[in-house]
């Protein structure tokens, strides 16, 4: 029989879990946190912070010690969990038992710490966000939604607008420009979108009283009706699901993108001393993040252009100004390796009837794998040039060790890593990028091929039809 002290908390509560991580049997402590957790008994295990370790030490086949907390609704829950693998003749789940179980009440959040979460989810769910000089002016302006494109090329157009200029305000008749203030949670339009959208403009820099600028936020007050491509996807009822895009990218970008910048800030010991494994630590967490973050967005792009009817816009496209402007990107990333990024052509030379967006998506793939896999202090070479035959083309050359036959034949596979895993670690991708690259390039009515490069290495050319 668990005891408990005169103080209320719990010595230690007992649990069972099956080879598929449900909680067969439990202390009435247990059952409680994990009826409160939206699971069932028996039950898959809902409490995520002991299902990690149970599926670590499974996993592993090595018992474990951990300390532990969870929020059960009302309270949090501590204590030290732990873990004891089964082995398969004996169910091949785990013991659990919980040491020191205590159930404290949580501390009230400051309102500068709601303040900061309710940012936080303004970010995971707006589908344009957008960053303001401090006279309110765009500098930059980015959509995910299918509707707001329209908005995005208009900022593109006219740069340095003040961003009030673009949307139409509702319920609101005061002349511009108004005070940052005042416009924080008002509802706007703008052309291409039938839906409301509600503006949040959180200010930067140390004072808010005086910002330097301001992160423009607008969300959507009703979900996108909207496909991914054209207007006879709208119709489509049969289109899958779109989970991670939909669902999982929006609401896990912010708190990956926290932890990076939060270990980003450890490694760099911007927040004080720290001893130097502890550094390489942050900086390894760091890395995950961003290669999380990655993938998310992967898996969100493989959604989009496996989803049936999938299309893209057709406009303009100069290839010699997407090479270039994917270059920029790219250039802090080809300084840390010492290598130089060429582009090639003249602008107007070659124009694409394509979406550019679509097109700077796969010259950032490509010269993305060019500077990973060329060897450092090489040169990268981005050329723009007519094709014949009515098409325009661009190719990223590198001076790495090329593609051979065989890998050129599944390159372009679903999660194939270009062979290369063990190139001493640096290829840490989700193989989706050049998947991906090739089915937008399709969309586009053009191809993706991969060759030999005139002075060796591996020659990726995208082909698209002529303006």
């Amino acid at each position: 029989m668990n005891s408990v002290d005169r103080s209320g908390s719990l010595m230690g509560t007992y649990g069972l879990t099956d080879m598929r991580d449900r909680l067969l049997s439990a202390d009435e402590p247990l059952a409680e946190l994990q009826e409160r957790c939206g699971g069932d008994l028996p039950g898959m295990l809902a409490i995520p912070e002991l299902l990690a370790l149970i599926r670590q030490a499974r996993g592993m086949g090595l018992r474990l010690a951990r300390a532990f907390s969870a929020f059960d609704g009302e309270a949090e829950v501590s204590g030290f969990a732990r873990i004891h693998p089964l082995d398969e003749a004996e169910g091949g789940g785990c013991e659990l038992l919980v040491e020191n179980w205590q159930r404290s009440p949580v501390n009230p959040a400051s309102p500068r710490d709601l303040a900061e979460r309710l940012d936080a989810i303004d970010r995971a769910t707006a589908e344009v966000s957008a960053r303001l000089d401090a006279r309110q002016c765009l500098q930059v302006l980015s959509a995910r939604a299918p509707d707001a494109l329209a908005l995005q090329q208009a900022s593109l157009a006219s740069p340095g607008r003040v961003w009030t200029e673009c949307v139409e305000l509702t319920g609101i008749s005061h002349h511009q420009p108004l005070h940052w203030r005042l416009l924080d949670g008002a509802m706007c339009r703008f052309p291409g979108s039938q839906r409301s959208w509600r503006v949040r403009l959180i200010p930067l820099g140390p004072d808010p009283q005086s910002p330097v600028g301001f992160e423009l936020l607008l969300i959507a007050e009703e979900p996108s009706i909207d496909g991914l491509g054209s207007p006879d996807q709208r119709a489509d009822q049969a289109a899958p699901a779109r989970l991670v895009g939909t669902a999982l990218t929006p609401v896990l970008r912010q708190p990956v993108a926290r932890i990076i910048a939060n270990a980003e800030t450890i490694r760099a010991r911007l927040a004080g001393p720290l001893r130097e494994e502890y550094s390489e630590y942050a900086g390894t967490i760091a890395s995950a993040g961003q290669h999380l973050a990655a993938m998310l967005n992967d898996l969100a792009d493989l959604e989009v252009v496996e989803t049936p009817g999938f299309s893209t816009i057709v406009e303009p496209v100069d290839l010699a100004d997407a090479a270039v402007r994917a270059a920029g990107i790219l250039g802090v990333r080809a300084q840390n390796r010492e290598t130089r990024l060429v582009v090639e052509g003249e602008h107007g030379e070659a124009v694409a009837l394509a979406e550019f967006r679509r097109v700077l998506q796969i010259l950032i793939n490509l010269i993305g794998n060019a500077i990973a896999y060329a060897p450092a202090a090489s040169t990268v070479t981005i050329t723009a040039c007519e094709a014949g035959d009515g098409r325009v083309a661009v190719m990223v050359a590198d001076e790495g060790p090329g593609v051979t036959p065989e890998q050129a034949e599944r390159i372009f596979d679903k999660f194939e890593r270009l062979g290369r895993d063990s190139d001493g670690g640096r290829d840490k991708g989700s193989g989706l990028g050049l998947y991906i690259s090739r089915r937008l390039a399709e969309a586009m009515e053009g191809r993706l091929t991969v060759g030999e490069a005139p002075g060796g290495g591996a020659l990726f050319t995208l082909e698209l039809p002529a303006a």
